[in-house]
């Protein structure tokens, strides 16, 4: 009798006329398999779209940096102290203005930003997001590299000479005004994020020098740290040094300039995924509603085998058994549906596109659906499922297994 419960459970999932599944069966694990499949390809795609903002903003934006009220003084030594650290990749001098780019009769608002050329490919991502030009172009006089959105709505390209008004006072004879210089466009880079329509980059002497710093002086130490989400302990560490400690240093961390962004994103995908459940949760009570048919048909079937000796852990089994094959079918369909559809979503939204003659994407600073699938989020929805399954089964079929002979076939 221990095959019973297997046999039974597989024998009422299928069709009276030997079809492979009844209908009622076929439409729970319909219902399970849209909800899983959704569940997947929109955890899927938000793990893709985090993962694109912390590759293309985070490594970009300077994830540490460490300060002084009265700016740093000969910080070389500092930059090299600091990168020899445990914690820290790399460490950079780092310089950080406002100011107003305008060429061809348009303006724009912008962050200035002094780098170090020949840091940069161990600091950020920016030189392999290079579509023109090069980051190495920048020097000590002239040059400035900026954003393909920007360069876009200036109407400017490499080699271009653009102004830029900066905060940084000026005063002569005829009174006191902002200071503009003329810089040649030496390169151009694309992140599809909103940093391509604010960044500028110029070569951290330049800077210095218009912002009337000392020479070998700078505002920050920009620092790469090997944990990206330990910055700010690594931020104590490095203020607990000895050569930190002689100076009023503090820091300032991607987390406090740009936590927020991804806060809201951790908070609106758990959101959706209870959103989703929810909906899975609503297409598991077609499980129920499949059992408790069966066992209404089947009544007879249950008194013959009670009156045969069948236990009722056994017949609760039979029906356990069953809503278990409708749980792993509308799982597996799902995943499969969910993993084949994400990778091709683009190509959906292209066919969307030619059919409707109208563009979805290009609003968007990623036009694209970038997608990561995490084994850990796959093995949890699948068990949360086949879970869901067996507890919706069991009610019907504890109520099957107390089902009284006398009664059913008292008419027979």
């Amino acid at each position: 009798m221990t095959s019973l419960p297997i046999y039974l459970g597989y024998k009422y999932f299928r069709s009276k006329k030997g079809a492979f599944a009844s209908f009622t069966s076929l439409m729970a694990i319909a219902g399970l398999s849209l909800g899983v499949a959704a569940l997947v390809i929109v955890l899927s795609v938000m793990n893709g779209f985090e993962k694109e903002l912390q590759t293309r903003v985070l490594g970009v934006v300077p994830q540490l940096i460490i300060r002084s009220d009265d700016g740093i003084n000969d910080y070389q030594e500092l930059v090299s102290r600091i990168s020899g650290l445990d914690d820290v990749i790399s460490a950079s001098p780092y310089i950080e203005t406002q100011g107003l780019m305008s060429a061809k009769n348009r303006s724009r608002g912008v962050f200035i930003t002094g780098i170090k050329p020949e840091l940069e490919k161990s600091m950020s991502i920016l030189p392999s997001y290079m579509i023109s030009g090069s980051l190495d172009s920048l020097s000590s006089k002239q040059g400035v590299v900026i954003g393909s959105w920007l360069a876009r709505y200036l109407g400017i390209e490499v080699d271009d000479v653009i102004n830029i008004t900066t905060t940084n006072l000026r005063s002569s004879i005829l009174g006191t005004f902002p200071r503009t210089i003329s810089l040649e466009v030496v390169g151009i880079f694309e992140l599809k994020a909103e940093l391509d329509q604010s960044l500028v980059l110029i070569h951290h002497d330049l800077a210095v020098n218009i912002l009337n710093l000392p020479e070998n002086a700078t505002q920050g130490i920009r620092v790469k740290t090997k944990d990206l989400f330990a910055v700010n302990e690594v931020g104590f560490n490095l203020l607990a040094q000895s050569f930190l400690t002689t100076e009023d240093y503090y820091f300032t961390s991607w987390q406090q300039t740009h936590g927020t962004l991804f806060q809201a994103i951790k908070l609106e995908k758990r959101l959706i995924s209870l959103m989703l459940f929810l909906i899975i949760t609503v297409a598991a009570f077609n499980i129920l509603s499949t059992i408790v048919m069966t066992v209404k048909t089947k009544e007879k079937e249950i008194a013959i085998l009670k009156t045969m000796g069948c236990s009722e852990t056994q017949l609760t089994f039979i029906f356990l058994n069953l809503g278990l094959i409708i749980g792993f079918l509308g799982t597996f369909i799902g995943l499969l549906i969910g993993l084949i559809v994400t990778p091709n979503i683009d190509q959906l939204i292209n066919l969307i596109e030619s059919l409707s003659n109208r563009s979805l994407m290009d609003s968007y600073f990623i036009n694209y659906f970038p997608y990561e699938f995490r084994s850990t989020q796959l093995i949890y929805i699948s068990v949360s499922v086949l879970l869901m399954s067996l507890i919706f089964s069991y009610f019907p079929a504890a109520r099957a297994a107390k089902l009284k002979p006398v009664t059913i076939l008292r008419h027979e």
